[in-house]
């Protein structure tokens, strides 16, 4: 099960240098001119976990595999790009394949980097996106309302649900506001489907990531206090980095180099730990764990899944021939010191297939195909 963060935002606003600390990787070439990333650079990071962590500690396996996001470094958006304009057709296209937005926007003041607005406003800036992936939806919707209003008036079952969806997002996107802010509720399930079935750009969960200079890594500036503003207004999520430290502690070799240089700066951990996390959030997924002497890992679902589900992401024949799942919450196998002592103490449960599976549960699978 994959899912990946597209990395977004104006030229030269340090998206690249972002994505080349991020994956400590230089498939990004990070230059001081617009567009010098063309084609989409993916890669795969491992998310920090403590307990995964601790787990290794208590276990002692052979092999360890951690949990993994995968974030895709878009060429950078100009204004007019929903018209095409730049690469705006193709960084479009490139963020309709994504799960969630990771909006990266300038709050320094660097007169040796270019920037493409003449001047540094990040809110500007996210509104100059925000307003093309806005347009874009618009004019995507309203391509398809006359079929579906003819299909509605016939009776088309499908059709009626798709226009209900899709007139109060028009409505919301002419009054310069994005597709979630009137997304169906989730409980209803065929309105629900219908609204992710339209695939729209403004649909998507954004982390605003503020880059910063160095000395305002770890207290933010104005221009990030501005974007804190805006995204507590709009219940998003935002985080405070400095792509230029990043990219200094991604040369780093060894973890304790890491942490003094960090501490150095009154930094208790890299900026790019806090956004992986954070798209994690973003994307509404949790862990859970399965613990054993060959391996220890973890692994990705989406919040709210029930065991089968998450035993299909291990293999499809471990959902289609489920029985029951042997659990153990993480809590109490740290408490009571590993699974044997959890059995003798009563703490390991067998769910069946209604079971809501929870963050940090670690499960043996039982199945029969």
């Amino acid at each position: 099960m994959g899912f990946n963060c597209g990395i977004v935002g104006l030229p030269n606003v340090g998206k690249s240098t972002l994505f080349n600390a991020l994956t400590q990787t230089i498939a990004a070439q990070a230059a001081n001119f617009p567009f010098c990333t063309i084609e989409p650079n993916t890669g795969r990071v491992a998310v920090p976990d403590k307990r995964l962590d601790k787990l290794v500690e208590m276990v002692q396996p052979k092999n360890v595999v951690p949990t993994q996001l995968e974030f895709v470094d878009i060429a950078g958006l100009v204004k007019g790009a929903s018209k095409g304009e730049g690469l705006g057709n193709q960084f479009l296209a490139n963020i309709r394949e994504v799960d969630a937005i990771i909006h990266v926007l300038r709050c320094f003041e660097n007169d040796n980097i270019t920037h493409v607005e003449g001047s540094v406003d990040p809110i500007r800036d996210a509104e100059i996106v925000e307003t093309e992936l806005m347009i874009a939806d618009l004019e995507s919707l309203e391509k398809r309302m006359d079929q579906t209003v003819k299909k509605a008036r016939g009776g088309d079952k499908e059709a009626k649900i798709r226009l209900a969806v899709a007139e109060p997002i028009i409505a919301a996107l002419k009054a310069g506001k994005p597709a979630r802010t009137a997304a169906p509720d989730v409980s209803d399930k065929e309105a629900f489907k219908e609204y992710k079935m339209l695939q729209l750009l403004t649909s998507k969960p954004v982390l605003y990531v503020c880059n910063v200079d160095e000395e305002s890594a770890a207290e933010g500036n104005e221009f990030s206090r501005r974007v804190m503003e805006k995204a507590k207004a709009e219940n998003a999520r935002a985080v405070i980095i400095s792509a230029e430290i990043e990219s200094e502690v991604a040369q780093l070799e060894s973890e304790e180099e890491k942490k003094e240089f960090l501490s150095a700066l009154g930094l208790e951990e890299t900026g790019l730990a806090k956004i992986i996390r954070e798209g994690y959030k973003l994307l509404g997924l949790e862990t859970y764990f399965t613990a054993g002497p060959k391996e220890v890992r973890a692994w990705t679902f989406v919040k709210g899944s029930k065991v089968p589900q998450c035993a299909g992401i291990i293999h499809s024949d471990f959902e289609r021939g489920f029985i029951r799942a042997e659990t153990i919450s993480y809590d109490d196998f740290v408490k009571y010191g590993g699974e044997q002592a959890c059995k003798e103490a009563g703490k390991m449960r067998s769910e069946g297939k209604d079971y809501v599976v929870q963050d940090g549960d670690l499960l043996n699978f039982l199945f029969n195909v």
